[in-house]
């Protein structure tokens, strides 16, 4: 019987770097999960573990990379790990880590940083992966669970409507995502430079200071300022929930809600992606 697929790897491998620096310490925290493809089929099919990598030595080898890398980018990082794969396993055709950063910043005590005491930060989860294989490199970047509301500047109207359409038109509504960006970097670059924060703030300003017809329509906006903005991205792809927020009628209590409370609703919801590049 012949494999059609086949890959194994080591999960959830957490590590905190810790930068001791004079003046100031610098903390990254990570969590890894490494893949490979290659000439295992004899594990599955003849019980023969002598070319198999044990996911331990995988989990020691991320540990020794962190120890070695992980006070560069993130990119940088990955893609050291998976070219250690390859080139200490000749057996291994493509390497493949995922990262998933746990953001800390510096906590402020009467409006000073302080030098050595975090506090866990951010709106959205960072992540990097890393597809490494003999004359193929895929470096893809991103943020992710990105939660943005806005409770007016947001409507949907003018849509198909057909026998089964029960959905009111609105120029006025609650427009919110947890959405997930994520970025291919131009295949020129040699390094990576993080640019989790400059896209972030792209997409919540573009989000937060124009009207929306639509997720659609923001979508396609907030994809296209950052192609504009930042040229070290060749391709963006947004994958953005349409969370319901419906009004709640307290019409029978004699209340008039003014458009003020609110049933918070995550299924059923819509589910809108898109993907934006260079000409």
């Amino acid at each position: 019987m012949p494999f059609v697929y086949q890959s194994y790897g080591k999960a959830r491998v957490r590590v905190l770097r810790v930068m001791r620096h004079a003046e100031q310490h610098e903390v990254h925290e990570v969590t890894i999960r490494v893949s490979l493809e290659g000439e295992f089929t004899r594990a599955y099919t003849h019980a023969d573990n002598s070319m198999v990598v044990p996911t331990d030595t995988m989990k020691n080898l991320v540990q020794v990379l962190a120890y070695q890398h992980l006070d560069t980018s993130h990119e940088t990082f990955a893609l050291a790990l998976a070219r250690c794969f390859l080139e200490r396993y000749d057996h291994v055709s493509m390497a493949r880590v995922d990262l998933e950063e746990t953001p800390w910043q510096r906590m402020k005590i009467e409006n000073k940083l302080q030098a050595h005491s975090f506090v866990q930060a951010g709106a959205y989860i960072p992540f990097t992966e890393i597809c490494l294989g003999r004359g193929e490199k895929e470096v893809i970047s991103g943020i992710r669970d990105f939660a943005v509301m806005k409770t007016t500047q947001s409507g949907f109207a003018q849509f198909l409507q057909d026998e089964y359409t029960t959905l009111a038109e609105t120029n006025d509504r609650i427009l919110a995502t947890r959405m997930e960006a994520r970025w291919r970097f131009t295949p020129a670059l040699d390094s990576w430079p993080s640019l989790t924060h400059t896209v972030g703030e792209i997409l919540q300003r573009i989000f937060a200071t124009t009207y929306s017809s639509s997720v659609q329509d923001s979508m396609y906006r907030m994809g296209e300022e950052v192609l504009a903005t930042v040229p070290e991205i060749e391709e963006i792809t947004l994958s953005m929930p349409n969370l319901h927020y419906h009004a709640i009628d307290l019409s029978h209590f004699k209340l008039d809600t003014q458009n003020q409370i609110f049933l918070p609703t995550a299924e059923p919801h819509g589910h809108i992606e898109a993907t934006m590049c260079r000409a």
